[in-house]
């Protein structure tokens, strides 16, 4: 990560911790390096002008992933607790509600994160983080499907594609790989479903691709 000295650098990082649960919390020193180096590797692959404006994107992403730890761990813990207090329908009841008070902040956090990118990048860059946050899922998985069924219609095209950036969107604020992959994968599952409601035999169009890209080299 660039390093800012003086001024500069006092005021990014107080841009930065805007969040006074952020600003309390001490972090584990190898989880901030963790976290700065997967902000840097996202920045790195964009075309950001200008040191300063590359500097503050990478932290606002690093402190994107630190904050989503918080609440992450906050709801676990609350949820271990939930499963050791109560039992039966009030135990189940417990855990609905912790998880849902969860999402809320979730949200919150996810529409202030875009907020600060939107006033920094543009629109294409910002699809970029999206991306780098769910190891460009959605955009590999959109040619998959284009590639396993090269007639599509424009229309079905797009009703694919909305539906990734939908699963992209949660999978930002996901807690792990797992987790994020599992909100691709369940969306993968209702577009497969549209697709085999238009009469695509999926396992042999994923033969055919196979073929056609053994036959290409």
């Amino acid at each position: 990560m660039r390093k800012l000295i003086g001024v500069v650098g006092i005021v990014l990082l107080g841009v930065l911790f805007t969040d006074s649960k952020a600003l309390a919390q001490e972090f584990d020193p190898e989880y901030v390096k963790v976290t700065n180096q997967r902000a840097g590797k996202i920045v790195a692959n964009m075309n950001i002008e200008g040191a300063e404006k590359q500097a503050l994107v990478q932290n606002y992403i690093a402190q994107q992933y630190r904050n989503l730890s918080l609440i992450h761990d906050e709801r676990d813990e609350k949820i271990q607790k939930a499963m050791k207090s109560y039992d039966g329908a009030r135990k189940e009841n417990k855990i609905r509600s912790i998880e849902k008070k969860a999402d809320k902040k979730l949200d919150k956090l996810h529409r202030k994160f875009l907020a600060q990118l939107s006033a920094k990048l543009s629109e294409d860059q910002i699809e970029q983080v999206k991306d780098g946050l769910t190891y460009n899922v959605a955009p590999n998985t959109f040619e998959v499907y284009q590639a396993m069924i090269p007639d599509l219609s424009e229309d079905q095209k797009s009703i694919i594609w909305e539906w990734l950036v939908e699963a992209r969107e949660y999978a930002m604020d996901a807690s792990s790989s797992e987790e994020k992959h599992g909100w691709f994968g369940k969306y993968k599952g209702k577009i497969n479903n549209y697709l085999s409601s238009l009469g695509h035999d999926l396992k042999q169009a994923e033969k055919n691709m196979y073929k056609r890209q053994a036959n290409d080299r």
